[in-house]
């Protein structure tokens, strides 16, 4: 049900603006149809129809001429009345139109208010409006993928999938609390909920793995270089981006603060982090630089450790890394020391040179393959991290009620634990919401969305 707001028009430019060849302003609502007519002097064109119209002022003077199409509601993206009139791109003829809209009683849209109302009227699940978001916002072939993925309800379909499989448990657990007496327990079945919630357990931690793989899809894996002063970290970075991101010199300390470089590599949009030589020095703004790379480690999700033949690394930068770090050593400059390019798995480091790029090829490809690699066109799908969380909550509900059903005690306990797991999953697609946590998501959003 539309909340009180949302009963009236809204109206907003849905083409980025700046220069281009189109324009598009879209209305949506009770009154897009009447205004619309206003705005035309001429009768709608047939639904779904394109017609020639002009865009005119109250005297008649014409603000743009271009192409309207009307949808009615139901069949339309919001559910309801919706007018798009496409005429010319550029700073000024798509706002005009649009203020013609509102001087005729169409009011200014919020921020994914369209993707808002899609929703309400039930014409998309909250997974699939946030994908759209994620579609405009892709960096990346894969990354754009995933969203149509997602957008299409393919995630969506896994996790009503576990909820299906929830509620047929759930049925069978309240009915034990109500009619079962205490010594009256069907062993079969509860071998079989066992089971099932088993099987139920194993479906979540891989639709988790998918998930948290479609985070970094969406918002791009997080890559440290870490290691002693000099040892070609700033090279590294500049090999991989393909161009002079940092400054490189034989100066030990040159770089003092975090490079941030924006890449993508095969198909993963990654950030990659390029620090100071960490090392005891007296010099202030150098401490600070080290203070500021070890927080980056902190958060990282791939740290590569660099040193080189000279400067072999120290096991207490090891120390630096959170839990869920992954951390690949990286042997520099083999140009100089002769070294064999790749892996070594003797001593598990990868022998690269910055310089040259000698054995960069296979240490990217690791890093992609520790990251979860980009998957295939048609597996993966980008996700949020606030799906991921609800993920989580769903995986830890149901893990205690597995231990309960395995100890075939608390049943009470059983049900409430599945019952959270459910609204878990429900909190993804949006079947359980908060109307904080809808306006939350939808603020993201583009104006026009």
């Amino acid at each position: 049900m539309l909340a009180p707001y949302a009963r009236d028009t809204i109206a907003a430019v849905a083409t980025a603006s700046g220069r281009g060849a189109v324009g598009i302003v879209r209305v949506s609502g009770p009154d897009a149809f009447f205004i619309a007519e206003k705005l035309t002097g001429r009768p709608l064109p047939p639904f779904r129809q394109a017609a020639l119209r002009s865009c005119l002022t109250e005297n008649g003077v014409v603000l743009d001429q271009g192409l309207l199409l009307c949808f009615s509601g139901p069949q339309s993206f919001t559910g309801e009345d919706v007018v798009e009139f496409q005429g010319h791109g550029g700073q000024q003829a798509p706002l005009l139109v649009w203020k013609r809209f509102l001087e005729l009683g169409a009011r200014a849209a919020a921020p994914g208010e369209f993707s808002q109302r899609a929703y309400l009227n039930g014409r998309l699940d909250l997974a699939q409006a946030e994908a759209i978001a994620d579609l405009i916002d892709a960096g990346s072939r894969q990354a754009a993928l995933g969203a149509v993925r997602s957008l299409r309800g393919e995630f969506s379909e896994q996790v009503e999938a576990l909820r299906a499989r929830l509620t047929a448990i759930r049925v069978q657990v309240e009915a034990s609390v109500d009619f079962v007496e205490e010594d009256d327990v069907d062993e079969a079945a509860a071998e079989r909920m066992v089971g099932e919630l088993k099987e139920i357990l194993g479906a979540t931690r891989q639709l988790l793995r998918s998930a948290q793989q479609g985070v970094k899809l969406a918002q791009g894996a997080i890559v440290v270089l870490a290691g002693a002063p000099n040892v070609g970290k700033s090279s590294l970075l500049n090999r991989l981006a393909g161009e002079d991101r940092a400054i490189v010199t034989p100066v030990a300390g040159t770089t003092r603060d975090l490079l941030h470089t924006d890449l993508v590599v095969q198909g993963m949009p990654v950030q990659v982090i390029d620090t100071a030589g960490i090392r005891d020095t007296d010099d202030p703004v150098e401490r600070e630089g080290v203070a500021r790379a070890r927080r980056a480690l902190a958060n990282a999700d791939v740290a590569l450790l660099l040193d080189t033949a000279e400067t072999p690394a120290s096991d207490q930068l090891l120390v630096e890394l959170p839990a869920s770090a992954c951390l690949l050593k990286v042997r520099n400059k083999i140009d100089v020391s002769g070294e064999s390019p790749g892996f070594d798995s003797a001593r598990n480091i990868f022998a690269i040179s910055a310089l040259t790029g000698s054995g960069i090829d296979i240490l990217v490809t690791e890093v992609i393959r520790r990251m979860g690699g980009p998957g295939t066109d048609e597996t993966v799908f980008t996700a949020r991290a606030r799906q991921v969380r609800a993920l989580e909550q769903c995986l830890e509900a149901l893990e205690r009620a597995h231990s309960l059903a395995v100890h075939a005690t608390g049943v009470e306990l059983m049900a409430e634990e599945l019952r959270q797991a459910q609204e878990h999953l429900g909190s993804i697609t949006g079947r359980i919401s908060a109307d904080q946590l809808l306006g939350e998501i939808f603020a993201t959003f583009c104006i026009g969305k």
